[in-house]
């Protein structure tokens, strides 16, 4: 073989599309077309310097010392297999890969493969570093960022020429997390793993020692399944949970759902991975019953023992085999800046390590300092081999809790001390929260990051794996201001809630952002002063977040409230009693238990009078107004609101009025006043915008489109629809971004643009497709009447079209009028 190129590589992967079906439908002829295939690739790539690496069945791997020539040699295998019966996909990436006695090794390669598989045949995929090196004659298409299956970050795709092709096959419509880097290995689990997805189990859980790399190999699972879940694929992380009530919640908040999750996933074809299990097996019969009730959905989840329910298939995931275990240690050794060759030293090393992946990761970040030799002979110290048989799961354990536990141990006195704290975190935290709490500085966190003991998320945020948060929790209390760490925390995302203005009687800017991107810290600060009983942190903490409960979980923070005022039970009172009570009915009331959220309502108001706190009396009242409407009393629904109204007005309460204006201004409209009702959207949406009330002020603008609709002014309501649409983005409001679309496109039909309304449409099947989108779907359906009834070839033309949009695509394309 020709010596393979170094330094700066170029890789190009090809492989037939559909060639199971190619063979099937060629028959005996399918050897000589094969062969033909391969003679027309290989002829192209010698032409053009290509160095074949590797060929399995259909596929060539070839690398190329220059990008131009992969080009060059990818667009002549193209034009002379056009007219032939296969099609080919080819991929192209470069980078700097290692060059061993195998051959390359390097997550560039794992790249350039990724990015051949998002193609289809007859088409070329660039990567940006490929497309930085190949000169602008070339006619090279922006596809845009696109998430590739190896679940690394979003790389920029071009594509070689102008022929259009379906979008491709990547991970953007999905929530599964960006991975470090792609994964090392395990090619023959991932194909068992799908396999039992394609097969009859309802349940596929992956088993095995913490540190064993479950959760890496379910979600590159999860990511290989997208096409095959007509309705997604959802990855629910359940590390940050500590009640097993909350595993329903976590997935129906996950898929966009309020009310009844089983309904939602009755007729739905989708895959959920429920990743971290195994502290919440008691939630087992809940997720069984989920899945009875909706028999096309699949749950794949990761845990250290099995859930034991029908309809499930156990899968032990074993140690990384030795070469994958080399092949790890030394892509950890070089991403510390270490680049190291495959050896006996380095065999020993994984040998001693149980082959874990987590544990790998761990010594290997201790290159930096140590030889391989060094780093053998102090392992050994603490890991003595097994003379003989396998490690079962527990001894895996406690391999890896030895391998943590040296790491901590080798650790300066100040990052010991930060690495216990930390773990009072539940999920990723920010910096300022580590630095608040924890007392961190950058030097002490950056060890940690360094020694893989943190992992960085986001531009500003870090996580500490479950398994080794674990082991830093059992030595907080040893530090010895473990409680004092846990209370600052508290504290902390206390103070941080209540700055949110999530409570209906807060004013000030909304911030659901913070607060969301903080749940599972919240959570774990919940549980904490529920189990302390500091009845006040708590009770203050779940009644901050009432707008977040509201929107993303009602349920739950029903549940959070109730606990507190049930273990509080005649120890609260005052305004805290009157705010839980508010609370609880905020939370009742919009999954549709009317009468009882009624009864809270009624029983916050009578507290606020006890009190005196007029604001909540004002707020209440507002309240009543809108479920005296709900009923029909519409005289006492305009006295209560106009009630409410001179209330807030007396205390300054900024919210209240706006508020108001929107129950009166739907009274108005209800009874054919439409002018009147609209003179009042007006003047709420006025204050709302004074105050920074973004969220009220968009559903009043929502509400000026749909009236102006009603009176045929399409032009006010394209105007009212897409000023909603850009204040529902900026608070990244799903529900509101759909409404938003939705009324555009009717604004578009009731101006005769069919074909921009069925790009609309069309987008907004698609997305629903994705998950349920809140309260949507209780008026969705008179959007899709007005629309079906109306279908014409320009709509359906634009409807086929707008299926391909992601939602802030057809965001852009609606305000654009098209354009975007």
């Amino acid at each position: 073989m020709p010596e393979l190129p170094t330094g700066t590589v170029t890789f190009l992967f090809t492989d037939i599309e559909g060639s199971t079906r190619v063979l099937h439908e060629l028959g005996d002829s399918y050897a000589g077309v094969l062969a033909e295939h391969r003679r027309v690739l290989r002829d192209a790539f010698a032409r053009h310097g290509g160095v074949e690496v590797d060929t399995q069945g259909d596929a060539f791997f070839v690398a190329f010392a220059r990008a131009s020539d992969a080009v060059a040699a990818a667009e002549e295998a193209q034009s002379a297999l056009r007219d032939g019966p296969v099609s080919v996909r080819i991929g192209i990436h470069t980078g700097e890969p290692m060059v061993t006695e195998e051959g390359y090794v390097g997550m560039d390669v794992h790249r350039a493969a990724r990015v051949m598989s998002a193609g289809y045949g007859g088409q070329v995929l660039v990567s940006e570093a490929t497309r930085r090196l190949v000169d602008d004659s070339r006619p090279l298409r922006d596809l845009g960022p696109q998430r590739l299956k190896d679940m690394t970050a979003p790389e920029h795709i071009y594509q070689l020429g102008d022929t259009d092709f379906p979008p491709l096959k990547t991970l953007n419509q999905t929530n599964l997390p960006v991975a470090a880097s792609p994964l090392v290995g395990r090619e023959d689990e991932l194909g068992e793993l799908l396999a039992l997805l394609e097969d009859g189990y309802r349940v596929v859980s992956v088993t095995g020692a913490g540190g064993s790399g479950k959760t890496r190999l379910a979600l590159q699972a999860a990511a290989e399944s997208v096409e095959r879940f007509e309705h997604g694929v959802f990855w629910v992380p359940l590390a940050g949970l500590g009640d097993p009530q909350l595993v329903l919640p976590a997935v129906a908040q996950t898929l966009g759902v309020r009310d009844d999750l089983a309904a939602h996933l009755a007729d739905r074809h989708a895959l959920i991975l429920l990743d971290n299990f195994e502290h919440l097996l008691d939630a087992a019969g809940e997720v069984s019953r989920l899945l009875a009730a909706a028999p096309n959905v699949k749950a794949l989840v990761t845990s250290r023992s099995s859930l034991r329910i029908d309809g499930e298939r156990e899968y032990p995931l074993d140690p990384l085999r030795d070469a994958e275990a080399v092949t790890l240690f030394l892509e950890r050794a070089r991403a510390a800046g270490r680049t190291l060759v495959p050896d006996a030293t380095v065999a020993e090393i994984c040998e001693r390590l149980d082959r874990l992946p987590l544990a790998i990761e761990l010594a290997a970040a201790r290159v930096k300092l140590l030889a391989p030799a060094a780093l053998l002979e102090r392992l050994e110290q603490r890991l003595p081999l097994l003379t003989g048989g396998r490690r079962d799961a527990p001894e895996r354990h406690r391999t890896l809790r030895a391998t943590i536990a040296w790491s901590y141990e080798l650790l300066a006195d100040e990052p010991r001390r930060l690495f216990a704290r930390l773990s009072v975190f539940a999920g990723s935290f920010s910096l300022e929260a580590a630095e608040e709490i924890c007392q961190a500085d950058l030097d002490a966190l950056g060890a940690l990051v360094e020694l893989s003991l943190l992992k960085p998320v986001g531009d500003d945020r870090l996580l500490m794996l479950e398994t080794i948060s674990e082991y830093a929790g059992e030595r907080l209390d040893e530090v010895g201001d473990g409680d004092a760490i846990r209370r600052r925390h508290a504290e902390f995302f206390l103070a941080l809630a209540e700055s949110a203005n999530l409570t209906a009687t807060s004013d000030g800017e909304m911030d659901h952002d913070s607060v969301s991107r903080e749940q599972d810290n919240l959570r774990a600060a919940l549980d904490w002063a529920l189990a302390r009983e500091e009845l006040e942190v708590g009770l203050r903490l779940a009644i901050a977040a009432e707008s977040f409960w509201s929107t993303a979980s009602p349920m739950e923070g029903y549940r959070r409230v109730s606990a507190f005022l049930e273990q509080g039970r005649g120890r609260i009172s005052g305004k805290l009693l009157a705010d839980a009570l508010r609370t609880c009915a905020s939370t009742i009331y919009i999954v549709g238990e009317y009468e009882r959220g009624t009864r809270y309502i009624e029983q916050s108001l009578d507290e606020y009078r006890r009190v005196g706190d007029e604001r909540g009396i004002g707020h209440m009242l507002l309240r009543l107004a809108v479920e005296a409407n709900r009923v029909g009393d519409r005289d006492r629904a305009r006295a209560l609101a106009l009630e409410s109204v001179e209330s807030a007005r007396r205390v300054g309460f900024r919210r209240g009025e706006p508020l108001a204006l929107g129950v009166l201004a739907t009274l108005e409209c209800a009874e054919n006043r439409p002018e009147r009702g609209m003179e009042l959207l007006e003047r709420g949406a006025a204050l709302a915008r004074e105050i920074g009330f973004t969220w009220w002020e968009a559903v009043i603008l929502s509400d000026l489109a749909f009236y102006a609709l009603e009176l045929g002014r399409a032009e006010n309501a394209a105007r009212w629809a897409a000023q909603a649409l850009v204040l529902a983005r900026r608070m990244g409001d799903r529900q509101r971004l759909v409404q938003g679309v939705a009324l555009r496109a009717q604004a578009a039909a009731a101006a005769g643009d069919r074909e921009l309304a069925g790009h609309l449409w069309g987008a907004i099947e698609a997305e629903e497709a994705r998950g349920r989108v809140g309260q949507w779907e209780d008026y969705r359906d008179e959007f899709a009447v007005e629309f079906l009834s109306e279908a014409s070839e320009e709509f359906e033309r634009g409807r086929e079209a707008g299926r391909q949009l992601t939602l802030d695509e057809a965001v852009e394309y609606a305000l654009g009028g098209g354009d975007a």
